[in-house]
């Protein structure tokens, strides 16, 4: 299966992706050079991976018919401090006090399925091809 998008550059620092039917728009901070009108792509790649895993988080309650209304998932990344790579990511699992413990282990298995975290673990090929017209 393949799958493209469009990358477009309207102006300043920003960098917008179209991508079925979307369009995902990013930006620089002020102190980077930008108009802080979006998140960063950085910013949207790691939130993205938190979307997924709540995905998988969400889709394991609603399978179990366990309320997600008291669910919550916050995620800290913690970078190197001179590099500033992010070195770990660790999810934060707010569960209501109703949540029926034994299926707390059963959850984060689950969300470790993350399509996302998928590709850390085994990374894409990178591979550049020019065009000029």
């Amino acid at each position: 299966m393949n799958m493209s998008m469009e990358i477009h550059f309207p102006g300043g620092r920003k960098v917008d992706s179209d991508y079925k039917g979307f369009t995902l728009k990013t930006d620089q901070s002020k102190k980077d050079g930008g108009d802080g009108t979006a998140p960063t792509p950085s910013d949207l790649f790691f939130a993205s991976v938190g979307a997924c895993m709540g995905l998988y988080a969400l889709d394991f309650c609603n399978k179990r018919k366990i309320d997600t209304g008291q669910l919550k998932l916050s995620v800290e990344l913690q970078s190197h401090e001179k590099t500033y790579m992010v070195e770990k990511i660790i999810f934060n699992i707010d569960l209501a006090p109703e949540f029926p413990q034994k299926y707390t282990s059963a959850l984060i298995r689950s969300m470790k399925l993350c399509y996302l975290k998928k590709h850390f673990e085994q990374p894409p090929q990178f591979e550049f091809v020019t065009h000029q017209k």
